[in-house]
């Protein structure tokens, strides 16, 4: 029987491992291109979003997203309830459209398990009038319309009670309703209406606290008909992507807010809102 030297076995042995080594990482290195691979190819989200000026914005976004592959497809809402409810039902992969304090009054109506996972923009809502020029012009017992739903409704009393036209509860915080208001010096008429409508109705009120993209499809025009603006810094209105919280960590979410924060699309919303809504990201 003839012996092999131990220092020889070892070089075997270190050879082998070698070998094994290569081919083991030849494996993942492969494995990590197929799934590369198959990730550029196949990953189609559908993001539902509202009718309108954003149309143009996510049309860029989606522009941007192939190159991340993302094959985007945009499903156009008119309607605030929708988005949400369909990301619920699995109709739509994500949405982008709301602030959170409108999403947690949706979770707290329907219980939604959904989370914010990028910033988009902010829209700093307003007071307009067309028949004044300033908060103090406004007269006793002015009409004042806004928004209804009750996320917009508390953001727009907070604008009146931050101009001193009116006074909320301490605590009342941004979900404030017409309930919380303490003192009224001017004894204004405050008239809720639908976000939609109540830029429309200017003609027909003293004054109305609108949403921007609202305004903008009123006709309303923020260097002569805004006289008040909610403030820009520390803003708890800032628009973001949204998706069912169980799928916040899959790799396709990371790639599409990077295709919405970039300076393509930056250019086109500032192009498309002219300078009204601010990026957020």
């Amino acid at each position: 029987m003839k012996l092999i030297p131990s220092e020889k076995i070892m070089s075997l042995n270190l050879s082998n491992l070698t070998r094994r080594a290569a081919l083991a990482l030849s494996g993942a290195v492969l494995a990590g291109m197929l799934s590369t691979a198959a990730f550029a190819e196949n990953t189609k989200i559908k993001v539902g979003i509202m009718g309108g000026e954003d149309e143009a914005v996510w049309a860029v976004a989606a522009e941007q997203a192939k190159a991340k592959g993302l094959d985007l497809e945009l499903a156009v809402f008119n309607d605030y309830t929708q988005p949400n409810e369909a990301l619920q039902n699995g109709e739509v992969d994500a949405n982008a459209f709301q602030h959170q304090p409108y999403l947690d009054a949706q979770i707290a109506a329907h219980g939604y398990t959904i989370s914010q996972v990028g910033l988009t923009a902010v829209w700093p809502i307003g007071l307009y009038s067309k028949k004044y020029h300033s908060v103090a012009e406004l007269p006793d017992g002015a009409i004042v319309g806004i928004p209804n739903d009750p996320a917009n409704a508390g953001r727009a009393l907070n604008v009146l009670a931050s101009q001193g036209l009116i006074k909320l509860r301490d605590g009342a915080g941004i979900l404030a309703t017409a309930a919380d208001v303490t003192e009224n010096p001017k004894n204004l008429e405050i008239k809720e209406l639908d976000a939609g409508v109540v830029g429309r109705a200017i003609e027909d009120l003293d004054a109305a606290v609108v949403n921007t993209d609202w305004a903008l499809k009123s006709g309303l025009v923020p260097e002569t008909d805004r006289i008040a603006q909610e403030a820009v810094k520390d803003n708890p209105y800032n628009n973001f992507i949204a998706v069912k919280t169980d799928r916040k960590d899959e790799a396709w979410v990371k790639e599409l807010v990077a295709s919405y924060q970039n300076d393509a699309v930056k250019t086109e919303f500032d192009k498309v809102y002219k300078g009204t809504g601010i990026s957020a990201w």
